[in-house]
């Protein structure tokens, strides 16, 4: 353990620039954290997907569906075959979305990837087995319709859960939470008072 720690340690006259260095990325770090709300993304929150505001028209349109009272975004949207899977999805998906919303590269409308597809038609017939077993179904894939197997549960239930208008004006009285603010209760107080002995 010395010996890798005498590895890292910088000389003597890099000592204060590494320490100041390290405070700044460490700084940086933990704000991004608080001011992108990373904690929520473990959780199962809807509020979670709203992180992004290109999200609003998706949380709205699901706040208004049948599947509110019994499903959240993660029930349709994440896998549920085992622990790992679902928190790897969880992480490669947000990764991806965060890179995107961040570079500010989403697309006008949002389209389900083809791994999302799969996903929410698994999901699809997790909880909908007995009605699926019915109607023979319950083979489809998301990847087997794009072969040209059967159709997706969405195909024909193309409002479930989020409508087909890909607008908030779709609903305009839909009341949407806003984000609480990255500053902290002391930031804000210490700026109030400033600008209260400014007047």
């Amino acid at each position: 353990m010395k010996r890798l720690f005498r590895l890292i340690k910088p000389p003597d006259n890099w000592r204060l620039p590494a320490i100041i260095l390290l405070g700044m990325f460490t700084g940086i770090s933990l704000l991004i954290i608080r001011a992108s709300n990373a904690h929520s993304y473990l959780s199962d929150d809807p509020k979670t997907c709203i992180n992004c505001h290109v999200m609003y028209t998706q949380y709205a349109s699901w706040t208004h569906s049948s599947h509110r009272e019994v499903a959240t975004c993660n029930d349709c949207h994440v896998p549920h075959d085992n622990l790992v899977r679902k928190y790897l999805f969880k992480a490669m998906d947000g990764m991806r979305h965060a890179t995107i919303f961040t570079a500010r590269g989403e697309p006008q409308v949002i389209r389900i990837k083809q791994a999302g597809a799969n996903v929410v038609q698994e999901n699809c017939i997790r909880c909908h087995r007995d009605l699926v077993e019915m109607v023979g179904a319950i083979e489809v894939t998301a990847d087997g319709h794009e072969q040209g197997d059967g159709a997706r549960c969405w195909d024909c239930h193309r409002e479930t859960p989020h409508g087909t208008v890909n607008s908030l004006s779709a609903a305009p009285y839909t009341v949407i939470p806003r984000m609480e603010s990255v500053v902290p209760d002391w930031m804000e107080k210490v700026l109030k008072n400033n600008q209260t002995e400014a007047k």
